[in-house]
């Protein structure tokens, strides 16, 4: 019994493993969620023509703080399966979205007198990513996860407006910006897949992504401000180079397999062999006419009767004597008494204590087949053991 619980357990597990692997064919997926950006190091400003006297020939640099944002993504990509023991490749197109928000910045001369921004600015980022990813099959249906990494470009769109500085070098100034810069990028994944069996092929999805732009990038700005010593307002362009720019991505979201095949339907149980019939509580034994000794098969019916009585439960055993309706009433409740008599006996050779048989005899009274008086009905002449 316990192998075939055993058996049953597997093949039902089968078509759970078999529903449930890592991505195979074509698949989408979006998600969303927040990112963390580095602080960016302002690497130099360089001031263009025109600007006042104080800031010629002098070196600046500083940061710029940047507050936790947005990020979405959306991917089309196609999964290879199972291919190892571990799990299955797959390789897909992404696209990024990226907001973070300036939270503040500062710069320095070469005097080391040091000038803080404040207004509105942010850098959006969009990007087109190629990652190559595999999913680990950890012998559980209900979780995927998976590591991989990408390359690509992402494009810093750098939006200020009035930025106005602290008084630098004696000036009162303000910085705008709207800029685009395109960097080579590249990015860590980590990750899993968690299968909803509700709809097959599509999954719950989570992970953490790093992502780091290579090389510096230059954002053309304006300057604004007063001349030296009360003059005209001059507006001249700057160059803010900057360097380090990273983000830390978690993100959740949808993944759908396009083709994923249906659940099976539940395996059909296998047959229950049907239970062991109960023993037979009652018992007929026939004979001659006219006559009350034992046939050979009278007593095979005996015996098989005498041993189901040490197999169920019973009080009493009871022996009816019966008789065809020929002959007198008188001759006939003898003879059924004497074939009943003949049973009992037989019982308790075949191991049957003799107190637990109640014997009795009812002549012609109670035929199995009713008849006419005589006619010698054979059914009628026999003896009933009834164990109760």
């Amino acid at each position: 019994m316990k192998i075939r619980a055993a058996l049953l357990a597997s093949s039902l597990a089968i078509p759970v493993a078999a529903q449930a692997q890592p991505a195979e064919g074509l698949y989408i997926s979006a998600l969303g969620g927040v990112n963390v950006m580095s602080d960016q190091t302002i690497k130099s400003v360089t001031v263009g023509p025109g600007v006042a006297i104080p800031l010629s020939g002098q070196r600046l640099d500083g940061h710029i703080g940047m507050s936790t944002g947005a990020s979405a993504r959306a991917a089309v990509g196609w999964g290879f399966g199972r291919l190892t023991d571990f799990g299955g490749p797959r390789v897909e197109l992404e696209g990024d979205y990226l907001y973070n928000a300036f939270s503040g910045s500062g710069l320095r001369d070469s005097v080391y007198r040091t000038t803080n921004f404040t207004g509105n600015g942010n850098e959006q980022k969009y990007g087109v990513m190629v990652n190559v990813l595999w999913d680990f099959d950890i012998g559980q249906d209900w979780i995927y996860p998976y590591l991989g990494g990408g390359i690509g470009n992402i494009w810093s769109v750098w939006n200020a407006n009035n930025a106005n500085p602290s008084p630098l070098l004696g000036l009162n100034a303000g910085l705008s910006t709207n800029n685009t810069q395109s960097s080579f990028a590249y990015q860590a994944i980590l990750g899993a897949d968690f299968p909803i069996r509700q709809v097959p092929g599509l999954a719950l999805v989570a992970d953490f992504r790093f992502l780091g732009l290579t090389g510096h990038r230059n954002y053309g700005a304006s300057y604004s401000g007063p001349a030296l010593g009360g003059g005209l307002a001059i507006n001249r362009p700057l160059v803010v180079g900057t360097a380090e720019n990273y983000n830390y991505t978690f993100s959740v979201g949808l993944r759908y397999r396009f083709g994923a095949a249906p659940p099976p339907p539940p395996p059909v149980p296998a047959p229950v062999a049907a239970p062991t019939p109960a023993p037979s509580r009652t018992y007929l034994v026939f004979f001659d006419w006219n006559r009350a000794d034992l046939t050979d098969r009278a007593r095979q019916i005996i015996a098989e009767a005498a041993q189901n009585s040490t197999r169920v439960q019973y009080t009493r055993i009871e022996v009816a004597g019966h008789a065809d309706h020929t002959g007198t009433a008188q001759y006939n409740q003898a003879l059924s008494l004497r074939r009943a008599e003949n049973v009992a006996a037989e019982l308790v050779r075949n191991g049957v204590p003799r107190q637990a048989i109640a014997v009795q005899g009812f002549g012609f009274s109670r035929p199995l087949v009713p008849t006419a008086p005589g006619v010698r009905e054979p059914q009628n002449r026999r003896v009933e053991i009834v164990l109760k």
